[in-house]
């Protein structure tokens, strides 16, 4: 059995590191444009951790058109309006325009997570391509995984502090460039000790390709290479490697086994066959999270009884027309 934990110990500096301030100024030099907005005010978080799925007013337009029935009672319209105007961020929605005129288009992320599981919300053929504030609200507002930056229990869960003196966090904004990326280029490489120890494809599709021998070299040498010449000596990794950060193709255990073999070069591990049981196939990424338009636009503002009784009405509305 091996003497290394499975996991480095987790502190707050450790975990602080990791967010995207700490490592982009360094590295910017290699990685996409982005622009970082801190601090945020208490009501930006408030507005992400309120209930219901909702723009604030004055970042452009409702965030989607619904296909429903157009007769709504004036008292529900009222009660949306009422919901929209909760909340305002004249300044923060300049300073996502500014960004949007410089880039042409933005993905939005907070200090650690990315709004993935929402990719749905915008058309498929741009994920997560915002160009108003609005996109970037609704985007944010319809994720599961931004939560975690949001409370300073989940950020530094595993560490060890004391509850009457937390470490200091701050909320930041980071509008990145859009780019349309190759999903089946994308690895998430492990580090351990500045040792590259594994390499694993990130979406979880089967690629014919990438069971070419020379090809799967290549990869591997490439990010040799970008680790040893361009990270190595500033820097030891994006991610933490904490149990939230996900193995995908490995487990922590495998990792570690690996880590402990001292092998001199990474292992990579890819989908090797259409059956294989990571294999998504053609499901949606995220789909779990997923929901439809409808239901977005009915939700908001309303809590679940209200829901269910109005989505049970359009649904019983849409059998009888």
């Amino acid at each position: 059995m091996s003497s290394h934990p499975i996991f480095p110990l987790q502190t707050p500096d450790y975990l602080l590191s990791f967010q995207f301030s700490s490592w982009y100024p360094t590295f910017s030099f290699v990685s996409i444009r982005s622009t970082i907005i801190r601090p945020l005010d208490q009501a930006f978080k408030e507005y992400l951790d309120s209930d219901g799925i909702f723009v604030p007013e004055g970042s452009e337009n409702v965030p989607a058109e619904s296909s429903l029935s157009d007769q709504e009672d004036e008292s529900d319209d009222e009660e949306d309006a009422a919901v929209g105007q909760s909340f305002s961020f004249p300044d923060l929605d300049e300073r996502i325009r500014q960004t949007i005129k410089e880039y042409g288009a933005v993905f939005p992320k907070l200090n650690f997570s990315s709004p993935k599981d929402a990719s749905w919300v915008l058309p498929p053929s741009s994920p997560l391509k915002c160009t108003s504030p609005s996109d970037v609200y609704i985007i944010l507002k319809s994720s599961d995984f931004v939560s975690h930056d949001l409370s300073i229990d989940a950020v530094f869960e595993g560490c060890q502090y004391d509850p009457s003196n937390p470490p200091s966090y701050q909320l930041e904004l980071v509008l990145r460039k859009w780019y349309p990326i190759d999903r089946s280029r994308e690895f998430r490489c492990f580090v351990r000790d500045s040792r590259l120890i594994g390499i694993s494809q990130r979406d979880t599709n089967f690629y014919d390709f990438m069971n070419e021998p020379q090809t799967q070299n290549k990869i591997a040498e490439a990010l040799q290479r970008l680790w040893e010449e361009k990270i190595k000596s500033k820097w030891h990794d994006f991610n933490p490697y904490a149990p939230r950060t996900d193995p995908l193709l490995f487990t922590y255990e495998e990792l570690l086994s690996v880590f402990t073999q001292g092998l001199s070069t990474p292992e990579l591990r890819i989908i090797d066959s259409p059956l294989h049981p990571t294999a998504t196939r053609n499901a949606p990424a995220h789909q779990h999270n997923m929901l439809p338009i409808e239901a977005l636009t009915l939700s908001s503002g309303r809590d679940i009884d209200e829901f269910s009784h109005l989505w049970q009405k359009e649904i019983q509305h849409s059998m009888n027309n």
